[in-house]
Order: C-alpha cells, then sequence, then structure tokens
C-alpha cells in the first residue's frame, strides 16, 4: 500500500509541475516592453501548404531592446512570414527590407500594461486551477485506496502530504507571477 500512496503523490507532483511548466510557457509569450523572439512564439508560416512555426523558417533575433527581426531561410517566405505575424494578432506591424522582416515593438501604454497584467493573472489562474485538480485526483485515488484496506492513519498523511504539494506549487505559481507583473509594469 505504502508504494501505491508514494506512487501517487508522484504522479500529482510530475502533474503539478507540468501546470507550473505550461505557465512558464504562456508567460514567455506575454510580452514585457522588451523585444524577445518568445513573443512570436505562437507564430505559424504557410511553408509549402502546411502550417510551420515560425522558428523553422527563419531565424528569430533581437538585435535591440525594440526591435526584432526575422531572417528567412528562403526570401520567397517574406510575405508568409508577414502574413503569419499579422494573423497572429499580437499587435506588431511587420516590415521588411527585401531580406529580411523587421518588427519594431512600440513601448507599452499603461493601459496596455494592465491589460498585458490581467492576461498573465488569468494564467496563473488557470495554472492555479490546474493544480487544484491535480490535488482532487490524486486525494480520490488514495480514498480509493483506503477502500481498499488503506489505513486511516496513512490516508491522512497522504492527504496532508498532498496538501503541502499543492500549496508549494501554488506559492511558486504567485512568485512566477509577481516577478512577470513586476517585469510588465517597468517602463
Amino acid at each position: 500500500m505504502k508504494e501505491e500512496v508514494d506512487f501517487i503523490i508522484d504522479s500529482a507532483k510530475e502533474a503539478m509541475q507540468g501546470a507550473v511548466a505550461h505557465l512558464e510557457k504562456k508567460l514567455l509569450n506575454i510580452r514585457a516592453g522588451k523585444a524577445s523572439p518568445a513573443m512570436l512564439g505562437g507564430v505559424m508560416v504557410e511553408y509549402y501548404g502546411s502550417p510551420t512555426p515560425l522558428n523553422q523558417v527563419g531565424n528569430v533575433t533581437t538585435p535591440d531592446a525594440r526591435t526584432i527581426t526575422i531572417q528567412p531561410f528562403e526570401k520567397s517566405l517574406i510575405p508568409e512570414i508577414e502574413k503569419g505575424i499579422m494573423i497572429a494578432n499580437l499587435g506588431f506591424n511587420p516590415m521588411n527590407n527585401g531580406e529580411s522582416v523587421i518588427i519594431n515593438v512600440p513601448p507599452l501604454t499603461e493601459e496596455r500594461r494592465r491589460d498585458l497584467v490581467k492576461q498573465a493573472k488569468a494564467e496563473a489562474e488557470d495554472s492555479k486551477i490546474g493544480v487544484r485538480n491535480d490535488r482532487k485526483n490524486a486525494n480520490n485515488e488514495i480514498k480509493k485506496l483506503e477502500k481498499d484496506g488503506l489505513s486511516e492513519d496513512m490516508s491522512k498523511n497522504a492527504e496532508v502530504d498532498i496538501q503541502e504539494l499543492t500549496n508549494s506549487y501554488i506559492k511558486k505559481i504567485d512568485d512566477m507571477l509577481a516577478v512577470k507583473e513586476k517585469e510588465i509594469m517597468t517602463v
């Protein structure tokens, strides 16, 4: 029984780590004033009839804090890259110089910063919900084991362990959100 309990707790921990990792990716896509290649992480480009991630059809670099350049592997892709950026609806206006696509990242307005903070909070809340669902699933598994003969003490201890895990991951999420919020609001 002890092995099964440990397995349930480890599974819950893995699932909670997944929720935190997912939040990290989501927060990377929320821009915080400084240009970063991650801002274009979700952009897809039509490449020979199939949608392809932007970073697979060109080099994405940031020569300075306000500019992103995309150097396509094939010049014929420039219009498709511009179209992909417009479709992604990131609020960018791509330009090209015949060789590469250039994006000037405009400074964020106060209102836009607040919207981005709201977006970050929503992503963090989704991750917290995921962690709580992982806790619920683990507790349900423990209850099933209890019906199959797991002692009440072991069951209670496991639930305490799962709750401590949940608390630690929720704190991690709150800390990540605080860092991102500060990053967004810093002018």
